[in-house]
């Protein structure tokens, strides 16, 4: 059985099946719907074989559904129909509980999907919860507005790392994990990695993806 993994984000789609293939990827933002994504996935992966498709969805999903319309991204998502758009077998996951599945090394995960939102998740014994503490408040607003690029576009590089530095601080004391992984797109704009901490990486999401069907 042959997995593809789709990795949905608010600036880029990005996939990858299984194998020494490279990723690929086209824009996202606040125009792409569940149409535009199938047909893009279709266009961009013409050429590859799979079987099955894991998706990780920057949302609430509940008993393998899509319960919250994105913040970043268009609308139509919620009921939308994936098996028979792509005429083949999906799970679906929180991208961010995608990520700290591919990141699970043992103990308590603690992930957080520094991206252009902010993703959650913990993962105990090789389970799973998605957590979605970025809309929590935090200082003025919440943690996503601080931590989010929003956050780094308004505050700059400085700040917006001070922020990360003691909003992990505080996780850690609310969730005792053993690993610390900071994930998504903007982590790599960190100087500095917290203690305790690790830098994920793309390659880990679509490792979860994988999983997902294991």
């Amino acid at each position: 059985m042959k997995i593809l993994t789709i990795d949905i984000g608010g600036t880029n789609i990005k996939a990858k099946v299984e194998g020494p293939i490279d990723r690929r990827k086209f824009p996202s933002g606040q125009e792409m719907t569940p149409d535009k994504l199938v047909s893009g996935v279709k266009e961009m992966t013409a050429d590859w074989d799979y079987d099955v498709i894991s998706i990780g969805f920057p949302g609430i999903i509940k008993q393998g559904k899509i319960i919250t319309e994105p913040k970043n991204l268009g609308d139509g998502w919620i009921g939308f129909d994936f098996e028979k758009a792509f005429g083949k077998p999906i799970k679906l996951m929180n991208d961010a509980a995608m990520q700290a599945l591919g990141s699970y090394e043992g103990g308590v995960l603690l992930f957080l999907g520094l991206g252009t939102g902010l993703g959650s998740a913990i993962v105990t014994d090789g389970k799973v919860l998605p957590m979605e503490l970025a809309h929590l408040s935090y200082r003025k607003g919440t943690f996503e507005d601080y931590l989010g690029f929003r956050g780094y576009e308004s505050r700059g590089q400085e700040k917006w790392q001070e922020h990360v530095f003691t909003v992990v601080e505080r996780f850690k004391a609310a969730f005792l994990p053993d690993d610390i992984v900071l994930g998504g797109g903007k982590s790599k704009l960190l100087t500095e990695v917290p203690e305790g901490c690790r830098l994920g990486t793309n390659q880990l999401a679509y490792a979860g993806g994988f999983r997902m069907w294991g």
